[in-house]
């Protein structure tokens, strides 16, 4: 019998934000939305997240199967916010287990693309051990659409993820990121939950160099998307910059020289 595939299937930055969604094929590409109309096996970050997603898909192509005898595993939470890309157990594997008996299997974030600033590294990681096809599809990525417009270096960049809450911390570190950048060139990526995203803006202004640029992409794909790009000395001359940013959105926070 030949082995299914694990395919990773990148879903609309607008989830959960928009309360009118646009409909998926303005979203997502053709192949990558066949391919996810004919699955019956998900591995997803959110089980009630997947399910959503999956009414989309079968309102714009139809499902294989219907909603409720869809197979839905959902993975831990521990592994959310730090990551799982250490992670190797027989747990793991027994996901996907369908596979070995033919079955594909989606791997699904809450948005954007899974195990990319998201959880799901563990099943990639598994999938190769177990000599399974993995197959990214296409679709968006929010560290990349933001990077794409800072500005910033695209050639030679970091995705640092979160930094401290504590401000003595944050601020001691993002003046250690802040040195590296300017030394290497290497842009520096954070990312933030959106109800703390303007408290980490006003720690980004204070701390960082007046020369270096900082950049922030609030709202990617939606309505609302906004990005602003400039000085930190321009940020702290003109709080304009930051008066029209839909800062209670996802957002992605990029600096460098």
């Amino acid at each position: 019998m030949t082995s299914g595939r694990l395919y990773l299937v990148p879903t609309p930055l607008d989830f959960g934000v928009a309360d009118s969604a646009a409909a998926l094929p303005d979203l997502l590409p053709g192949e990558t939305l066949a391919v996810a109309s004919r699955l019956t096996h998900w591995i997803a970050e959110n089980a009630k997240s997947a399910r959503a997603f999956l009414k989309r898909v079968d309102a714009a192509t139809g499902l294989a199967a219907p909603l409720q005898e869809q197979r839905i595993v959902e993975l831990p939470r521990q592994a959310h916010k730090r990551g799982d890309h250490t992670q190797d157990d027989q747990a793991t594997r027994d996901w996907l287990a369908p596979a070995l008996q033919g079955h594909d299997i989606g791997l699904l974030s809450e948005a954007g693309m899974p195990a990319i600033a998201d959880p799901g590294s563990s099943v990639v990681r598994a999938a190769h051990a177990m000599g399974l096809r993995v197959c990214p599809l296409v679709g968006p990525v929010s560290l990349m659409l933001a990077l794409a417009g800072s500005g910033l270096n695209g050639q030679h960049f970091a995705f640092v993820g979160y930094v401290s809450q504590d401000a003595a911390e944050r601020g001691k570190r993002l003046r250690e990121l802040d040195t590296l950048a300017t030394r290497s060139g290497q842009a520096q990526i954070l990312i933030e939950t959106p109800y703390r995203n303007a408290v980490l803006l006003r720690a980004l202004i204070d701390a960082l160099q007046p020369a270096t640029r900082l950049a922030v992409a609030s709202g990617l794909a939606l309505p609302a998307q906004r990005i602003r790009s400039a000085r930190v000395a321009d940020w702290r001359r003109d709080p304009s910059l930051a008066a029209d940013l839909p800062l209670d959105l996802p957002a992605v926070f990029l600096f460098g020289p």
